[in-house]
């Protein structure tokens, strides 16, 4: 049965879901030098790093960024065009600017402490939604929700939702994450779902022989 545009799952299904994806993710996490950190500034810099660019990709910038400047204080006064020599080669060379300011915003602003809430968090420079949940979830450990396109197709796919072309700000996907993340270990419910999305649920020629959610997939029974 096709279900309504603004329809969200009921909370037995997403916990359902939730429960397959840990139990997946215990075998099959991926190793990443910003998930060995619980700093959340090591964290909101890999994250910053992450949009729109691979992982892989990532990482020796991520290790070589952070080797020079290990500290909210020394990036806050470090060189625009240093940084901008290491950061060359993830592109999008707009983001260069916003790791000294939010560095500079943290110091000033907060004390030198990444902030602690969401909206302290999308005040800052190169921060949105999904960055801010990131941070607060990875580092913290807290109940809060990310939706980048990888989540909305789990969600596209899985529930059979509708929703707009982009539907990362759609409402109803914003409360099934919710629902996704309110758990005892929210952290790792989410970084499940990312790395499930990476390796099995992939944009193209999902791996749906080795999927083990199908059973309940609307993209797999329909």
């Amino acid at each position: 049965m096709s279900k309504p545009d603004h329809y969200v799952p009921e909370p037995e299904s997403v916990l359902l879901l939730r429960q397959k994806l840990l139990r997946w993710f215990r075998t099959n996490e991926r190793d990443y030098p910003w998930r060995t950190t619980a700093d959340p500034f090591k964290i909101l810099i890999a994250e910053m790093m992450l949009r729109r660019t691979k992982a892989e990709q990532v990482r020796t910038v991520y290790e070589k960024l952070l080797e020079e400047y290990p500290s909210v204080n020394a990036l806050a006064t470090a060189s625009a065009e240093k940084v901008e020599g290491i950061l060359h080669n993830l592109g999008l060379h707009w983001r260069t600017p916003a790791f000294i300011e939010v560095a500079q915003q943290i110091k000033t602003r907060f004390g030198g402490t990444v902030p602690r809430t969401r909206e302290e968090l999308l005040s800052l420079p190169g921060v949105g939604d999904y960055v801010a949940g990131a941070v607060l979830s990875f580092a913290f450990n807290d109940k809060e929700w990310i939706v980048d396109a990888n989540v909305v197709r789990i969600f596209r796919r899985y529930f059979g939702l509708r929703t707009t072309k982009e539907g990362r700000r759609d409402r109803h996907i914003i409360e099934t994450a919710k629902l996704y993340s309110y758990c005892r270990v929210p952290r790792k419910a989410n970084l499940a779902i990312l790395d499930f999305t990476a390796l099995i649920c992939t944009p193209s020629n999902p791996d749906c022989v080795s999927c083990p959610i199908r059973k309940s997939c609307d993209y797999f029974n329909s």
